[in-house]
């Protein structure tokens, strides 16, 4: 059963790629997300973007999985094995982020996106859904 719930959990994830969820004051949040083979660097078959972008279009944080990141604490740190890593800040170069399931994903970037948010006093209320053109 557990596996079924997770299956339904993807596919809800998947069905997310090529959104924009447009927020007061211009800010965005953007979606990509594909099935992919599996690979070294991407072992659950997925190549995925989660951003959220303020007003001037500027990336202010995201989870992605578009290149292996350096481990914190020095530069002789090997590099991840997993590309999955996420982006605190818009200077943050990224750190390794431990994928679990499509589920996991999708709470541990909104739970930073509503920590933005309230930050900057900004509503999370979506204004408009728009698909992004390719």
């Amino acid at each position: 059963m557990a596996g079924e719930l997770k299956d339904h959990t993807l596919e809800f994830l998947l069905a997310f790629d090529g959104l924009i969820h447009w927020l007061e004051n211009g800010y965005s949040l953007r979606f990509v997300i594909k099935k992919v083979n599996q690979t070294p660097t991407r072992a659950h078959g997925l190549d995925y973007s989660f951003t959220l972008h303020d007003g001037e279009g500027k990336r202010i944080l995201g989870f992605d999985n578009a290149h292996p990141v350096r481990r914190p604490s020095g530069k002789y740190k090997k590099k991840a094995a997993s590309a999955d890593h996420w982006h605190r800040t818009a200077a943050d170069k990224g750190r390794p982020y431990k994928f679990v399931d499509a589920d996991t994903l999708l709470a541990d970037f909104f739970k930073e996106v509503y920590r933005e948010l309230e930050k900057r006093k900004i509503s999370s209320d979506v204004l408009k859904v728009t698909k992004r053109k390719d």
